[in-house]
């Protein structure tokens, strides 16, 4: 990795709407994202799997019962961040992998802890970045986790130099086909892609009102569950795993929907949508060939 392709670049010419999106996270402090990164350091900017401890809602004491709600989630989310990372291997600590959309970071950190690789990740947000780059430094792994502000779908980073890139709930801030396209460039042959994605489920229809509201609530467009296999065999990815999480996902929002410090407002639109069979949680693996 050379000093010249670590350096923060000018963000190539966007839209309006991609310069609104770099503002919404330059002044986000969301306490669902900050709170829970504060547990151990790790800040993720997505949504939790797996069966909830429900007892915590039981705790009496209010203070610790908030305490007790917040780690639980944090727990969960870590647990799809670690999902996510065990589809990238095997990877060794020669390899170098690309994180899309990186928020503050905690996804580099986790695939960086299982496999010693270096990471870049990208993001519109400096604020993101130079947080991210911080608490890159603060573990001492900055030489092998960097963080810049670059346009995912335009990353000027070296074609063929990574084993392994993935999104985590960034997707739908994007054009697929422009998304993917990027991904196969910068992945060597038999490199691995992973998406965590929500998408709309194509056989309920148009997007339901619920999955309308998530858009609102964003600023986003999420896309629906077949035009990702679309834009991925046009793009030299090929599905070699495809797990849907939507029932490991409830458990997560319907803890949240309980912890009224870190409600906001759109967690019963989740449920709904999940529930109703129109929104789904998708982990799609893919090799580039």
């Amino acid at each position: 990795m050379t000093t010249s392709d670590l350096t923060s670049a000018p963000v190539p010419t966007q839209s309006t709407y991609q310069r609104r999106v770099a503002e919404y996270w330059n002044a986000e402090e969301n306490p669902v994202n900050l709170e829970l990164g504060k547990i151990d350091d790790l800040y993720h900017h997505h949504y939790g799997v797996g069966d909830a401890d429900r007892s915590v809602l039981d705790e009496p004491d209010p203070a610790r019962r908030r305490e007790r709600i917040t780690s639980e989630l944090h727990r969960l989310e870590q647990a799809q961040a670690e999902l996510l990372a065990s589809r990238l291997g095997p990877l060794t600590p020669a390899d170098r992998v690309f994180d899309a959309g990186c928020g503050r970071g905690g996804g580099s950190v986790v695939a960086n802890l299982r496999y010693g690789c270096r990471a870049d990740g990208v993001t519109l947000s400096a604020k993101q970045a130079d947080f991210a780059n911080a608490q890159a430094r603060k573990r001492g792994i900055g030489d092998r986790v960097r963080y810049q502000v670059r346009n995912m779908l335009d990353t000027g980073l070296p074609s063929g130099e990574f084993a392994a890139s993935w999104n985590n709930e960034s997707t739908m801030y994007v054009e697929l086909e422009l998304l993917f396209a990027e991904h196969a460039r910068l992945l060597r042959r038999g490199g691995r892609y992973v998406v965590i994605t929500g998408c709309y489920n194509d056989t309920y229809g148009r997007a339901s009102r619920e999955v309308s509201l998530i858009n609102a609530h964003y600023i986003c467009d999420i896309h629906p569950r077949s035009a990702y296999f679309r834009a991925m065999a046009r793009n030299r990815l090929v599905p070699v795993h495809v797990e849907d999480l939507t029932e490991a996902a409830l458990p997560y929002w319907e803890l949240r929907s309980r912890a009224e410090h870190l409600v906001t407002g759109i967690e019963e639109t989740f449920l709904t949508a999940y529930r109703n069979g129109s929104f789904q949680y998708l982990l799609i693996a893919a090799d580039r060939v």
